[in-house]
């Protein structure tokens, strides 16, 4: 397994895809020495962007999330969730009436549109189940889990409506350790229930990388070959990557480490591009 710098894949490059987690912070918080990184790319006229699976927030709330860390250079117009590609398609394909969701108030409120209303799975009853033309699984805070996962899983078997998944993940990291079931894995385990597939917007889905790259088009003439996508999990960022036709750099300072990399690499046949310790750039 061949580790490379960091710094020496960059010039091929005309922009850089960054996941967040694992990538940019871990449970202790940012990478020291990542706002390195975000300097050197300024100074060489690189373009970049935070592609993440992070629907809880809005780009505005989780680039200020950054900046409290004291990291500035990552702004809200430099993030592309995929919570702004559930909002499109609330935006573009639900006609009116309500929208449940799973998930806190705070994760709802940046898919508001007009002629919709958000309400929480929990506030859907007999007198407003009629008016429900979607379900959104968001975040895995913000409800009781017995409760309202049950009320979820009826109210999908009574009505024939689309159930958006806003976040593929299916766990998160709590400590070096331990994990956490993210909002995919809900998704995943309600979809075995019912016998149905839901509509999954995030990594490694190629709707994720479509439409940061046509965000990146308007801006910019460029092709695939001059994008790079960085991320610490061969399954989310860099299938869905290298599915894309984008270059890979998996880093291992995330959910793939440097003493079982190459077994991961092998057992899962998802080859990344480059491997390299960090994103860290040391000036």
């Amino acid at each position: 397994m061949q580790i490379e710098s960091f710094k020496s894949l960059l010039p091929k490059y005309k922009c850089i895809f960054f996941d967040a987690f694992g990538v940019l912070k871990t449970y202790n918080g940012l990478l020291p020495g990542i706002e390195n990184t975000f300097d050197y790319l300024k100074a060489q006229g690189q373009d970049y962007y935070i592609v993440t699976n992070d629907a809880s927030r809005s780009p505005e709330q989780l680039a200020d999330s950054y900046h409290k860390l004291g990291l500035f250079s990552i702004t809200a117009d430099k993030i592309i969730s995929s919570g702004m590609i559930t909002k499109e398609y609330i935006d573009l394909k639900v006609d009116g009436g309500i929208v449940a969701y799973l998930g806190t108030a705070n994760s709802a409120n940046y898919l508001v549109s007009d002629g919709i209303k958000m309400l929480p799975v929990s506030a859907i009853d007999d007198s407003n189940i009629g008016e429900v033309n979607a379900l959104v699984l968001l975040d895995d805070e913000g409800f009781n889990w017995f409760h309202d996962l049950n009320k979820t899983v009826n109210l999908l078997r009574k009505r024939t409506i689309p159930a958006i998944v806003a976040n593929t993940d299916n766990t998160y990291p709590l400590t070096k350790t331990d994990v956490a079931i993210a909002i995919g894995g809900v998704a995943t385990m309600i979809e075995s229930i019912l016998g149905r597939r839901f509509i999954r917007f995030g990594k490694p889905d190629s709707q994720m990388f479509m439409f940061a790259y046509d965000m990146l088009r308007q801006k910019m003439e460029i092709s695939k070959r001059e994008i790079l996508m960085v991320g610490d999990t061969l399954h989310t960022d860099i299938l869905g990557g290298n599915k894309f036709g984008l270059d890979t750099a998996l880093v291992l300072t995330g959910n793939t480490r440097i003493d079982d990399a190459e077994t991961k690499i092998k057992s899962t046949g998802i080859v990344p591009t480059h491997i390299c310790e960090s994103a860290v750039i040391e000036l």
